[in-house]
């Protein structure tokens, strides 16, 4: 591909083939990152031509998984953030404790690490047995690698001091047997946790929930986008249900910031009407 403007219409040719044959709609994301993502993944594979690129998109699902892999955005790690999980474990998650059963919604959970995170959480806070954690993505592939429950021994030491600095009150070693180059987390934090796909962007809400966590997710999105997500969210919440976003993130400007109240710690924000 050559020229900027060419590689734009190309792009956009590539978004609609993606609706119209798959259903996914791309067209309210940042441009410049899912650009140079495709853009990757073409070079990447090394195609001879662009429309040989379009047409193994359009005609083979299972490339198409692929390219739904390389674009969408999968960083993610166990305790992200330590002073957000403390938050929650100090000040969200025992208010919750006081109802009878907790829903929790994490929203773009990649590789699930974070709905890990949180049932960890609930687990110290002995509220696991009556929560349900909802981890949903728009990418099947690492929703298959959520549900596998394994992590990186590579990455153990960071997701360790994670979690001592989010005030992890047991040994984090406990919480998984390492096996080679996995570590293998345990089974009574699966069992709580549903891994399915959910599109935000054209699916509709599916569950009222006390808690939802969407971070780092809607800061790929366009502005309209992001008010659209934001009203599912707020359909989605209960009356006094907490929302909470990525560092990068805000409620501020969307229509329905008058429904809810900022918190005073973190990226938290809750439905007061």
């Amino acid at each position: 591909m050559n020229s900027t403007e060419h590689n734009d219409e190309y792009v956009e040719t590539l978004l609609s083939d993606v609706l119209e044959v798959y259903g996914y709609d791309f067209t309210g994301y940042s441009r410049a990152s899912l650009k140079r993502r495709i853009l990757r993944l073409y070079g990447m594979d090394g195609f001879v031509s662009f429309a040989e690129f379009r047409y193994k998109i359009r005609t083979e699902p299972a490339y198409f998984k692929r390219f739904l892999e390389q674009v969408t955005i999968n960083v993610t790690e166990m305790f992200r953030d330590p002073e957000f999980y403390k938050t929650l474990r100090n000040d969200i998650l025992p208010r919750l404790g006081t109802y009878p059963f907790i829903r929790i919604w994490i929203a773009g959970c990649s590789t699930g690490e974070e709905a890990y995170s949180v049932a960890i959480l609930l687990k110290e806070l002995n509220l696991l047995h009556k929560s349900l954690i909802y981890a949903t993505d728009i990418n099947s592939a690492v929703l298959e690698n959520a549900a596998q429950s394994m992590i990186p021994m590579s990455k153990i030491k960071l997701y360790t001091e994670n979690y001592i600095a989010s005030g992890g009150s047991e040994q984090f070693s406990d919480y998984y047997t390492a096996n080679y180059s996995l570590g293998k987390l345990n089974d009574d934090l699966k069992t709580k946790i549903i891994f399915s796909t959910h599109n935000l962007v054209s699916d509709n809400s599916f569950n009222e929930f006390q808690l939802i966590l969407c971070r780092n997710v809607i800061i790929y999105f366009d502005r309209p986008l992001q008010s659209k997500v934001f009203e599912l969210f707020d359909n989605s919440l209960e009356k006094f249900g907490y929302l909470a976003l990525g560092t990068k993130e805000t409620l501020d400007f969307s229509p329905i910031s008058k429904n809810f109240e900022r918190l005073e710690t973190g990226k938290i924000w809750r439905k007061i009407q």
